[in-house]
């Protein structure tokens, strides 16, 4: 009996250590089956970049770069910065609606950790992201952009932008936890990503900018990821625009992500 209760004891300690990461995983897939069952919740990560590209490659490339094909090349990895970050957008605004329908009341009711369906619903839109980055390269190409680097930093942009994204949807989903209704999410996240995402070197170079919004723009951390996906896909500087976007990503993570976990186990 006593051999028998050691054996079990250890058991229940892993099983319980490695129950938090099987529940989110689990419900991971969940928000997974779920997106891909009503693929219209995609359009905002499908057609909007489309429109984005459209728009500012054939309206603003010959005055801005002299040639619309150049233009699209220091566009559309920018580009794809703005979609994955508007992407993690609709985790808060998701999340906020599961709690108003009353789905997360139903996982009180279930044997799992209490943060368990937080974290699942974050990795599980994940697959927006991928979705995002993928059908904006696919359009992107077909109008002509060509990675001039090479595949491996190419792949290597888009898993900095995802992972960057991944890193400021924490924020999002703090504010879905706060707030009442998925309008005012919405709202919210949108007055924050537009002076983010535009008070960049997006568009228009930075040192074309009066001098008050150059400074926003060179500390800005949009900045620095845009830069990154630049160089890595069309080249240019790499290791400082990296670097700086690893930080801010830990940083958004280790600040937001306990508040948003806190958030929602006091509002469930």
């Amino acid at each position: 009996m006593t051999m028998t209760a050691q054996r079990t004891i250890p058991a229940r300690v892993e099983h319980r250590r490695f129950g938090l990461a099987r529940h989110s995983l689990a419900l991971a897939k969940r928000s997974l089956i779920k997106t891909v069952r009503t693929p219209e919740q995609l359009l905002d990560v499908t057609l909007q970049p489309v429109i984005f590209v459209v728009l500012f490659v054939y309206l603003l490339g010959g005055a801005v770069a002299g040639s619309t094909h150049d233009y699209l090349q220091t566009l559309l990895p920018a580009i794809m910065v703005q979609t994955t970050l508007f992407g993690g957008m609709a985790t808060g605004v998701n999340l906020n609606t599961d709690i108003g329908k009353g789905v997360f009341d139903r996982f009180r009711s279930l044997p799992i950790g209490r943060s368990a369906p937080l974290i699942g619903s974050v990795l599980g839109d994940l697959i927006r992201y991928v979705v995002a980055v993928v059908s904006l390269l696919v359009f992107g190409s077909i109008l002509g952009f060509r990675v001039e680097t090479g595949f491996l930093p190419a792949l290597a942009a888009c898993l900095l932008v995802i992972l960057f994204a991944f890193s400021l949807s924490w924020a999002f989903v703090l504010v879905g936890m706060l707030v009442r209704e998925p309008g005012a999410v919405q709202g919210i996240a949108f007055l924050v990503l537009f002076p983010l995402t535009f008070g960049t070197s997006m568009i228009a170079p930075a040192d074309t900018l009066p001098s008050w919004l150059r400074s926003w723009v060179e500390v800005n951390p949009i900045t620095h990821v845009m830069d990154a996906a630049r160089g890595l896909m069309i080249g240019g500087p790499v290791a400082g625009p990296v670097l700086w976007t690893l930080l801010w990503s830990a940083v958004f993570v280790v600040v937001f992500a306990p508040l948003a976990v806190r958030a929602y186990r006091r509002r469930a």
